[in-house]
């Protein structure tokens, strides 16, 4: 092979020329920071900022670009949420409170409520699987939060994310529902109206915007009382006397409340033209039915994933993945090779770790018979 063939767009995606030209002219010619001056050049800044955060609101069906608040991406969103709803739930804040969570979760989605501290913690049970590892509503335990994963990055498929939420209301009105959609979001529309769920989370890279910026969509902003992040940007006034410390504050609405310090704004720029590419441009997943089709005549590959999901995920028989991952990478493949950050799927499928082909709207069927020669020349 004369050049690299990138078949990890579910790690991450490549960057769109628009993209990249979008981010330079603004470095070059429009930097200045965002909610902090009265220029002209500072006040296009925040334009481009409130049009991004319109463009993702519109993206994703929200009701309203308020609704929208920009993070470092999925795991941030989904560690903040916790402490979000920690600190203003009623009661004891999260202690003694149910979390449903999945095997199908992405460490960042089920982490940071198995380890809250003992002070806090938890009592955390399963959402049941079907006999296809699917999330499923029938016998739904009740729940005080529940996470769902969209769409696993292991097996690719998409969840029934509204189904879901509706059968946990019918358990607890209060449900809190919590989406992280950093697979999903590549291959589906998004309607976060429809979903009806309380937060939902991705990152901008997974759609080939830049890194460092994510979004968490929170259906009631205003019901959330307490920021989980504290800076500049998001008070809106200290109420009272400075003398012995006798002053309260006040927040600003959001999505200010929850956007402290700096943002970045380079990425945030950047991913506007992002989306556009992508609505324009999703993945051929015709690819991967020929490499389903193709690789699943190995006898020595153990296809984990089902022919018509938005990724392949198999094992060899008799080698490890990460010497699987050097001998391709080797030849200038690149695809993701371990637990992909989601142990409990791969513990419930009993094996230490899979190999993993995404691909994206750069990839070519001349680039996948490639794959499926180089392949079956390393496992024979």
């Amino acid at each position: 092979m004369n050049k690299i063939i990138y078949l990890d767009a579910a790690a991450s995606a490549l960057k769109p020329e628009s993209v990249i030209k979008t981010e330079m002219d603004f470095l070059r010619n429009s930097y200045a920071n965002a909610g902090r001056g009265i220029c002209a050049r500072a006040i296009a800044v925040d334009d481009k900022i409130a049009n991004a955060r319109k463009k993702v609101a519109d993206f994703i069906g929200a009701k309203s670009p308020e609704q929208i608040v920009f993070t470092s991406g999925t795991t941030d969103g989904m560690n903040r949420i916790t402490k979000i709803i920690n600190d203003s739930v009623s009661g004891d804040s999260l202690k003694n409170k149910t979390i449903m969570v999945s095997d199908l979760d992405h460490h960042s989605a089920r982490l940071p409520f198995e380890v809250l501290p003992d002070s806090i913690a938890c009592k955390i049970i399963l959402c049941p699987l079907d006999s296809k590892y699917n999330l499923t509503e029938s016998d739904l335990p009740k729940a005080d939060v529940f996470v769902i994963t969209a769409m696993s990055n292991v097996l690719g498929v998409p969840q029934n994310v509204a189904g879901l939420v509706a059968a946990a209301r019918k358990k607890n009105s209060d449900v809190i529902t919590i989406v992280d959609a950093a697979q999903f979001i590549v291959h589906e529309k998004i309607d976060v109206q429809k979903w009806d769920c309380d937060f939902m989370c991705f990152s901008a890279h997974k759609i080939g915007a830049d890194t460092g910026l994510g979004v968490m969509y929170i259906k009631n902003p205003e019901r959330w009382i307490l920021p989980d992040k504290f800076g500049g940007g998001m008070i809106a006034r200290i109420n009272g006397s400075a003398v012995n410390n006798d002053y309260s504050l006040q927040w600003e609405p959001a999505p200010d409340k929850f956007e402290a310090g700096t943002l970045p704004i380079t990425q945030i720029v950047g991913l506007p033209a992002a989306i556009d590419y992508l609505e324009k441009n999703r993945p051929n997943l015709d690819l991967i039915k020929y490499l389903y089709d193709e690789l699943s005549k190995n006898k020595k590959i153990k296809i984990i994933t089902k022919r018509d999901a938005t990724l392949l995920t198999f094992v060899v028989d008799g080698m490890h993945v990460l010497d699987f991952g050097a001998l391709v990478g080797s030849a200038g493949v690149c695809l993701r090779v371990g637990n992909m950050c989601a142990g409990w799927i791969h513990k419930l499928l009993d094996i230490p770790g899979s190999i993993r082909i995404s691909v994206g709207p750069w990839n070519t069927m001349d680039e996948m018979r490639q794959v499926v020669d180089l392949i079956n020349s390393i496992v024979k």
